[in-house]
């Protein structure tokens, strides 16, 4: 059965574990941590962050780094040594992922300028799906606007290169913001999609609470639900985009209902 979550980064600037705590204190199923600086990775910080999870009984089913602004630079450009180099700080992630009982580890990608050829991207992903399957992770690469990954075509020829291994989370804010129907990734990825973001929108914003706008979440849960989709909806917003934690929790309620 699908879930509905709340990302951590709906409350940012607000730190990742107060925010965690806030989300939880709504009566969430799931949720998804991103981090925003090296000092949450530290083992005081995991475990308060287990802590909470713990307390209200909260799956975080994924986690989103702070480094999506430099992956092209550190994992997918012309100077591989780079890229080794980093292998070993992101099995740390993986790892930390796995602890927290996360399932899944989500990348932004390389985008060009500045990124190896296409063959050579989707080997690297290829290895740091396998560094990830090690650690009990899926590794996914999402939808984001200005990135190789808002081709749909760029990724389906990664997940044919790659295989079952790679995940994709299908984020449908980031497809409007790429002039891409979701329905296309959903129709070219559809058996790769492992997780999705999802928020609404208008016609003067492109980013609002579920159920505040003009978004068919009906035609997204069938759509999805077609394809087989047993994974999550995490709804990420940013905090411009509500108008606080009152209407992100009738937003979450509201939408519940859909999945019931």
């Amino acid at each position: 059965m699908n879930r509905l979550g709340i990302s951590s980064s709906c409350f940012y600037p607000l730190e990742t574990e107060r925010a965690f705590e806030k989300i939880c204190s709504m009566g969430i199923e799931c949720a998804e941590i991103f981090f925003n600086t090296q000092i949450e990775l530290t083992p005081p910080y995991l475990r308060e962050l287990r802590r909470i999870k713990d307390a209200y009984g909260v799956d975080i089913v994924s986690v989103h780094p702070f480094m999506s602004f430099a992956e092209t630079y550190i994992l997918f450009s012309s100077y591989r040594r780079r890229y080794e180099d980093a292998l070993p700080y992101y099995q740390k992630f993986f790892e930390i992922a796995a602890l927290l009982g996360a399932k899944y580890f989500i990348f932004h990608g390389g985008k060009q300028p500045g990124m190896v050829p296409d063959s050579d991207y989707f080997d690297r992903f290829a290895q740091l799906c396998l560094l990830g399957k090690r650690a009990g992770i899926t590794v996914c690469n999402e939808n984001v606007v200005h990135y190789a990954s808002q081709d749909p075509e760029f990724l389906l020829r990664m997940a044919r290169h790659v295989g079952e291994d790679l995940g994709i989370v299908l984020d449908v804010k980031q497809a409007r913001r790429a002039g891409v129907d979701w329905k296309t990734y959903a129709d070219l990825l559809g058996a790769y999609v492992r997780h999705i973001h999802i928020s609404d929108y208008s016609r003067e914003k492109d980013c609002l609470p579920p159920l505040t706008g003009r978004f068919d979440f009906s035609d997204l849960f069938l759509t999805m639900r077609n394809f087989g989709y047993k994974g999550d909806y995490i709804i990420e917003l940013y905090e411009h985009s509500f108008s606080g934690e009152k209407e992100l929790s009738n937003s979450y309620s509201e939408l519940k209902k859909f999945l019931i």
